[in-house]
């Protein structure tokens, strides 16, 4: 998947939380806390079938979420 084919919730360094396009310098919603930036990122990924990335507050990656075509799906 390209950077543009990403969502990613990662920490502001001002306080709350960002949801970006991946390869994005600006965010395209800020919330308060972490759960609100899930759902909005969540809806937004789902909509456009993109891969979801969820930061922690050091920027390391925590969890990955595909809503779009998954080159490597479940088995079983």
């Amino acid at each position: 998947m390209a950077k543009q084919d990403t969502h990613h919730v990662v920490p502001n360094p001002d306080g709350g939380w960002n949801v970006k396009r991946g390869g994005g310098q600006k965010a395209s919603h800020h919330t308060e806390t972490k759960a609100e930036a899930e759902k909005i990122a969540r809806g937004i990924s789902k909509n456009q079938g993109t891969e979801l990335i969820i930061h922690g507050k050091d920027g390391k990656i925590q969890r990955k979420d595909s809503h779009g075509n998954d080159p490597y799906p479940p088995q079983g």
